[in-house]
């Protein structure tokens, strides 16, 4: 038998009256996803993760940001990223130069 319309059956969006969607939640794909990639070391000279490029304390409070502080943090990763890519040419630059 399927839901009646207006219907939902999914554990994770809570329900409303008579088992409708919350109108006022949003609904998971409006939920700020994480950065991980399942990449997880930290590197000891930026203290960034390989894979997410999160702080150890942006890993660790993720499930506890609200999604302002979440998109900051996605904000912030394409200037990691572009930071650790100009280490890796500084540093190559350094052993070529030898």
């Amino acid at each position: 038998m399927s839901p009646r319309a207006g219907t939902t059956n999914d554990p994770l969006l809570p329900a409303g009256k008579d088992g409708e969607a919350a109108s006022d939640t949003p609904k998971r794909s409006d939920a700020v996803a994480s950065p991980c990639i399942s990449v997880c070391r930290m590197d000891s000279l930026s203290g960034w993760c390989e894979g997410c490029l999160r702080t150890i304390d942006e890993i660790a409070a993720w499930s506890r940001l609200d999604d302002d502080a979440k998109r900051e943090v996605w904000r912030q990763l394409p200037l990691r990223r572009q930071r650790r890519a100009d280490w890796c040419v500084d540093a190559s630059e350094e052993g070529s130069a030898r």
